[in-house]
C-alpha cells in the first residue's frame, strides 16, 4: 500500500481591476476602480506604471481614495513640457504659484500651509531657479526676506534691493540667525500680552500684528562643514542650534525657512537630521547621490525617492516634491531668469522693511541674548487647536 500527502498551497493570482464609468478630463480621464477582496490602495500604488504601459498613456497617478475605491487619474501627453510659458503668480500672501504639478494643477509653495521648505538639488537641476521664482513671488508682498549665501554672495546679492538682510559668510550667519532668535522672542511677548499662541490668531488685532519673514538659505552643507574641528566646532553648534530653534518655533512668529543645498546627508551631522524632521515640504530635483536623495524624500515615501533618481539633466526644473497633500509629484518650476528676478527686487524694492525696525537694532546684531529659555520653547511648541487662518 502506497501513501502519498498533498499538501495545498494558496496561490495569488492577479485579477483584472474592476472599472467604473470613465470621465475625461482636460489631460487625460479619471476612472474608480472597485478593491478586490485584500487589496490596499498601495497595491495600486504599485502597480502605476504598469498600467500606464496597459494602457498606452503617459502616466497614472492614484487620485483619491475610500473603502473599497480607489480613483486613477490618467494623463495622456505630458503637462511639464509647456510650463516654462506659465508666469509666476503670487495667489495670496505668502502663497506663490511657481510651475505646473504632474496632475496639470499648480505648483503651488505656501508657507501659511507649508511653513518650511528642504529644496535639493545638483548644479544646473533647477534649484536656484526655483529660488528665483519665489523671489519674484513674494517680492510684492508685504513681507521681509532675509538671504544666507554660502556662495560667497553670489546667489542672492543681485536681490540685495528686496532683502532686509544677507549674510555671506558663517560668522555672519551665526550673527544674523541670533536676530531671528530675538525676533522670536520679542513676538513671544506679543503674543503673550495678547493670550494668543500665534500672530495669525484672530484676537491679535492687525495693526500690531508683525511682518512675516521668509528666510532663504543657499548651501545649507556650509553652515555645517568643518576644516577645522578645534577652532570651527563651538561656531557650527551655535549655527545648528539657532537654525533648529528657528525651524521649531518660526511658523507660530511668522518665520519660515526655504533650505537649499547641493547635497545633504547625515554626515554632515546630527544638526542636519534634526533640522530636516522640521522641514515639512521637501523639493528634489536631480541628484549625483542617493544619500541626497534619500535624505529629502526617504522618510515619507520610498517610491518618491526611486522617482526623483529618474530625473534626466536634460530637463531642468523638473523636481518631485511633498507638499501639504503628503503625496508625492513630479513637478517643474517656471523658468526665471536671473535679470527678472532682479528686476522684480528693484521694483518692489520700497517695500523692504528695515532690519533695525524688525530686531530694534543694528543688523547683524545680537538681539535679547539670542537664545531661547526652555519654559518659552514649551508653552508655543504645543499646537493651537484655535488656530485659524485670518
Amino acid at each position: 500500500m502506497i501513501k502519498q500527502r498533498r499538501k495545498l498551497h494558496r496561490a495569488l493570482v492577479e485579477k483584472a481591476p474592476r472599472l467604473g464609468v470613465v470621465r475625461p478630463t482636460p489631460l487625460g480621464f479619471q476612472v474608480s476602480v472597485r478593491l478586490h477582496d485584500g487589496q490596499t490602495p498601495d497595491d495600486y500604488e504599485d502597480a502605476l506604471e504598469a498600467l500606464a504601459h496597459a494602457w498606452r498613456v503617459h502616466s497614472v497617478r492614484l487620485l483619491s481614495w475610500q473603502p473599497g475605491r480607489v480613483t486613477l487619474a490618467a494623463t495622456l501627453v505630458d503637462p511639464l513640457d509647456t510650463v516654462t510659458a506659465l508666469p509666476v503668480l503670487a495667489e495670496d500672501l505668502l502663497r506663490v504659484r511657481v510651475g505646473l504639478l504632474d496632475t496639470g494643477t499648480g505648483f503651488v509653495i505656501d508657507f501659511r500651509t507649508v511653513p518650511h521648505w528642504l529644496n535639493v538639488g545638483a548644479t544646473q537641476s533647477g534649484k536656484s531657479n526655483l529660488a528665483n521664482a519665489l523671489i519674484v513671488g513674494l517680492a510684492p508682498q508685504p513681507v521681509a526676506l532675509v538671504g544666507f549665501d554660502l556662495k560667497g554672495g553670489v546667489e542672492f546679492t543681485p536681490y540685495q534691493a528686496r532683502l532686509s538682510a544677507l549674510a555671506t559668510e558663517r560668522g555672519e550667519c551665526a550673527r544674523l540667525l541670533a536676530d531671528l532668535v530675538g525676533i522670536i522672542k520679542d513676538r513671544m511677548a506679543l503674543c503673550r500680552q495678547h493670550r494668543v499662541k500665534n500672530i495669525w490668531h484672530p484676537r491679535l488685532p492687525a495693526e500690531v500684528r508683525p511682518v512675516p519673514i521668509v528666510v532663504f538659505v543657499d548651501e545649507m552643507a556650509e553652515l555645517f562643514l568643518m576644516a577645522d574641528p578645534d577652532n570651527e566646532k563651538e561656531e557650527v553648534a551655535a549655527v545648528a542650534t539657532r537654525l533648529l530653534r528657528i525651524a521649531q518655533l518660526g511658523r507660530a512668529f511668522g518665520i519660515y525657512l526655504f533650505v537649499c543645498g547641493q547635497r545633504v546627508g547625515s554626515d554632515l551631522g546630527k544638526g542636519v537630521t534634526a533640522l530636516r524632521a522640521q522641514l515639512t515640504g521637501r523639493v528634489c530635483h536631480m541628484v549625483n547621490d542617493d544619500e541626497t536623495a534619500k535624505m529629502c524624500l526617504g522618510d515619507m515615501d520610498r517610491r518618491a525617492v526611486a522617482a526623483a533618481r529618474q530625473i534626466p539633466a536634460s530637463r531642468p526644473g523638473t523636481a518631485v516634491v511633498m507638499g501639504a497633500d503628503s503625496r508625492w509629484h513630479h513637478a517643474r518650476s517656471v523658468h526665471v531668469r536671473e535679470e527678472d528676478a532682479e528686476a522684480a527686487a528693484e521694483q518692489y524694492a520700497h517695500m523692504t522693511p528695515s532690519w533695525s525696525v524688525l530686531t530694534g537694532g543694528p543688523a547683524l546684531a545680537v538681539a535679547g541674548g539670542g537664545e531661547l529659555d526652555a519654559a518659552d520653547v514649551e508653552e508655543f511648541a504645543e499646537p493651537d487647536l484655535e488656530d485659524l487662518p485670518v
